[in-house]
């Protein structure tokens, strides 16, 4: 990703001033006992990672991770402008009183970063056997850490990186597990041996067979130093997922990272304020074997800090679980709400944001499934909804509970994805149930689009209920206005205004997605019922659009998820579905219904 400057505004410089008011401090790195509370900011925007090193101090973090847009592989820290941002962002967080301040990377990076004399295996693959490349790798690892010499270590993705190891050349090393280990050994020598620092070896898979990987490479660390940092859930942030099983399982301290910054949920661009989800995970997680504490992300890039914002609640919620075993949900949000907007103004507030839980998983999930692409609106051609994302692939049996206005129990796969993903969704080979083929072969999936009445009903049902909740907390925030200052009134109230909205166009796009897959299917499918409801549909998606594109009060810029583009979104479906026809492939495949209409008038 490109690099963004950073700010060199009076007001960034003065703060900084502050920060270093009494010199660059450095810090012991924290002991192998001591409980990490740690925070990741991915913006590489400087004067919201300063906001979120000040306060830091509240939250009494101890343990500070640069990672994405400011450095996501090493090799990124030759840029000059990222390195001295790298280096003041360190200072600062040391003068602030964080002790250790570790750097993310990601090993190996992409094939063509490593001399040609060294991709001598079949295909051009790195030949691991071939000693002088591990001697060439020491020597540049070491390079890109004198790059940032008051750094406390690293933070090392070693699995599904660019030149993934597993896939280099090696007689010697015979298995997944065993290369995997080469690359995590390597850098630990560097880093831990000759440097004293801390590295962890960060975990990340997309199947059952992946974490097996880990799991065997793991065991052939060479290094006992070495900790590791495990996801709170086992993949992707999906607020459907279990808990993380492998996490505590080995016998090394284990960080647990938490996803505060809601990429699939909204990204603090809506309503994300869920203590009780927090808790429920943290309390779990936490408390097993060997972890030794939590790092959780503070941003989802640009300007999308939660510091500030209303989801810094979820920060507070960490914060408490690590103090006091039994704290509850009610207590954060009355110290959250009580401290930010005042005690008269707790009842109001409180009930807004009790709603947020289940206006996001009733708008950007449906029947239990992510159906948002990075919360971006993307029911198709996005496969990863109907494959790689379903929380199904790490819950035995694979059964959901939906509440949300349809309260039934779902097969993931026989029943949700059978029926919401489109034909070409349901192939296996081109898209990402490739990663588990045995849905295929236990016949949960039936070839063709299976989307009926039946389930259009439980899918417009769920996204009513989303629009229903979102405008109970706008309501809400209406009934705390004599109680908050104009300044905390007109946040709350463009906060949950642009979270109806996102409910809202969800409610519409969805009923004209997939009630045209329903017509699609033929004359005995097109029921007056069936036409009125996408007719209707169809029909609010300009105006949605429109509103949403002229929304006065847009929110936080330079995220993954552009919450106006949305609007363009929706009216590519509505231009497909009215004027053009559907698309003839998608990501290569026929389309059954391609070129076909909707009959709006």
């Amino acid at each position: 990703m490109a690099f963004r400057p950073s700010a060199s505004s009076v007001v960034l410089r003065a703060a900084v001033a502050i920060l270093f008011s009494s010199g660059i401090a450095t810090a012991e790195p924290l002991g192998p006992g001591v409980s990490v509370r740690g925070w990741t900011i991915l913006s590489n925007s400087e004067p919201d990672a300063i906001a979120v090193i000040g306060a830091a101090k509240a939250y009494n973090i101890n343990h500070l991770e640069l990672s994405h847009e400011i450095v996501m592989d090493l090799r990124e820290i030759r840029d000059t402008k990222r390195q001295a941002l790298v280096g003041r962002l360190v200072d600062a967080a040391h003068t602030s009183g964080i002790q250790q301040v570790l750097l993310w990377d990601h090993a190996l990076y992409d094939l063509n970063y490593y001399p040609a004399e060294f991709r001598t295996g079949p295909g051009g693959t790195i030949d691991l056997d071939n000693p002088k490349f591990w001697e060439w790798f020491k020597a540049d690892y070491r390079a890109l850490l004198d790059l940032a010499p008051r750094a406390d270590g690293v933070v090392l993705t070693f699995i599904e990186t660019g030149a993934r190891v597993e896939r280099q050349h090696s007689a010697k090393l015979p298995t997944p597990q065993d290369k995997l280990a080469a690359v995590v050994n390597a850098v630990s020598d560097i880093v831990i041996g000759e440097r004293k620092l801390t590295l962890y070896a960060r975990t990340f898979s997309y199947t059952h067979e992946e974490y097996r990987n880990i799991a065997g490479a793991i065991a052939k660390f060479t290094r006992p130093e070495v900790r590791l940092a495990m996801k709170e859930v086992p993949h992707d942030f999906f607020l459907t997922h279990p808990n993380d099983f492998f996490a505590g399982t080995i016998a090394r301290p284990t960080l647990i990272e938490f996803d505060t910054g809601a990429e699939y949920n909204g990204q603090g661009l809506i309503a994300n304020t869920w203590p009780e989800h927090m808790l429920e995970r943290a309390k779990d997680l936490l408390r097993r074997p060997h972890v030794t504490g939590y790092v959780a992300r503070t941003d989802r890039y640009g300007l999308t800090r939660i510091i500030g914002r209303p989801s810094e609640i979820n920060l507070l919620a960490l914060k408490r679980a690590t103090e006091d075993p039994n704290v509850t949900a009610d207590a954060v949000y009355d110290e959250f709400i009580t401290a930010r907007y005042g005690r008269a103004a707790l009842p109001y507030v409180k009930e807004a944001f009790k709603n947020a839980f289940d206006i996001v998983t009733s708008s950007l999930y449906t029947l239990g499934t992510n159906t948002a692409n990075h919360s971006k609106l993307d029911y198709d051609p996005y496969a990863s909804s109907y494959s790689r994302s379903v929380s199904g692939k790490w819950i035995d049996p694979p059964l959901v509970e939906v509440r949300h206005d349809v309260n039934r129990r779902f097969h993931y796969w026989s029943d949700v994805v059978n029926h919401l993903a489109p034909a070409w969704g349901k192939v296996l080979k081109g898209t990402p149930l490739t990663e588990t083929p045995e849905v295929i072969e236990r016949g949960w999936l039936t070839p063709g689009d299976l989307i009926d009445a039946t389930y259009l009903e439980y899918v417009r049902r769920e996204k009513a209920y989303g629009v229903r909740v979102a405008e109970q907390s706008v309501g809400a925030i209406e009934k705390a206005r004599a109680h908050l200052t104009d300044g905390q009134y007109q946040d709350l109230r463009h906060y949950f205004a642009r979270t109806l909205l996102t409910a809202r166009l969800h409610e519409a796009v969805s009923s004209a997605y997939f009630g045209f897959r329903v017509y699609a299917r033929g004359e005995k499918f097109r029921t007056l019922q069936l036409m009125t409801s996408v007719g209707a549909a169809l029909k609010q998606i300009p105006d949605l659009a429109r509103t949403i594109r002229e929304y006065p009060v847009k929110p936080a810029t330079g995220g993954q998820w552009n919450w106006v583009e949305d609007a363009d979104e929706a009216m590519r479906y509505y231009d497909w579905i009215v004027k053009s026809g559907w698309p003839k492939e998608t990501r290569g495949f026929p389309n059954p219904y391609a070129g076909l209409t909707f009959p709006l008038n």
